[in-house]
């Protein structure tokens, strides 16, 4: 007959468990690492993959991935681009065609000195001037547009010396002295001759003052016979050619006699278009302030 388990009995096995328990714990701490699925990878073989775009894990202090796995960001157009070159400004334009000035008589006294004017300066700024601007630049490996910009005018200075009073107004020989006409014998009279290209201011037979004259072309002639002062104008255009007319003293229609400054530039290569020019314009100046209208103009061979 199988005998019953008693307290004392009892209380050895629930021991002996507890002791087994004991021996199975002890054995998995010892193992040092938690149970793992049977099969599995070890957690440093997975493969890490950076993502395709940051997240709220790469934001500062989210302890996320680091700013290296996070993709290169895309350049802004203007951050990119190079800024380009900005153009060399053009020179600016010091004188031109048209320009009168002491300036100008300056510049063509500096290109007489090198021999790229071959004339007397007058200041004013003419086709003359316009050639011989051209040439100094075309020489120098300068754009020739025959305007004195501050480059051409720079590079003129360096090579020239400052002109001497007589290079800027050299002065007028006294043409020759000839018989006048008998009717500029009497009174206040312009004589002036086409034989010996001179006009005189007489006074009562006697010259006050002479000078060098131009006249008309064989095509625009110059009047020729006794007439009178009718109009003056000192700072005269000519509506017709609209070429500067000044010291304009008029005898016969549109025909007068007055400065010019092509006349004092080119000599007699040139021809008015039936005016008396004067070259010489201190005399011209002098003689426009003495002439009354009413005085006589004889015009003879």
């Amino acid at each position: 007959m199988r005998r019953g388990l008693t307290n004392s009995d009892a209380r050895g096995v629930r021991t002996a468990a507890a002791a087994a328990v004991g021996v199975v714990a002890l054995v998995t701490l010892t193992a040092g690492c938690k149970v793992e699925t049977v099969g599995a990878a070890e957690p440093t073989a997975l493969p890490v993959q950076a993502p395709t775009r940051p997240t709220d894990d790469a934001k500062p202090g989210g302890g996320g991935a680091s700013p290296s796995a996070a993709p290169p960001a895309t350049p802004s157009p203007t951050a990119s681009r190079t800024p380009s070159a900005r153009p060399s400004p053009r020179p600016s334009t010091l004188m031109s065609v048209g320009d009168r000035s002491e300036r100008v008589r300056e510049l063509q006294a500096r290109l007489r000195q090198i021999g790229h004017f071959d004339r007397s300066p007058t200041g004013y700024y003419g086709s003359a001037t316009v050639a011989s601007v051209r040439s100094f630049q075309g020489k120098r490996g300068l754009e020739r547009t025959g305007r004195t910009d501050t480059v051409t005018w720079d590079r003129l200075l360096a090579m020239t010396r400052e002109p001497s009073p007589e290079e800027l107004d050299p002065p007028t020989a006294e043409p020759e002295a000839v018989k006048p006409d008998a009717r500029c014998m009497e009174g206040r009279v312009l004589c002036i001759s086409k034989n010996s290209r001179t006009l005189a201011w007489m006074i009562d037979g006697r010259v006050v003052s002479s000078m060098d004259v131009r006249f008309g072309s064989q095509y625009t002639p110059t009047r020729e016979g006794a007439f009178s002062v009718y109009w003056k104008s000192r700072h005269h255009v000519s509506t017709l050619y609209d070429s500067p007319m000044p010291y304009a003293m008029f005898f016969s229609g549109g025909q007068a006699v007055h400065y010019s400054s092509d006349f004092a530039a080119r000599g007699y290569n040139g021809a008015s278009h039936g005016c008396v020019n004067v070259r010489d314009e201190g005399k011209i100046a002098s003689l426009y302030a003495q002439v009354r209208n009413g005085d006589k103009v004889v015009i003879y061979w």
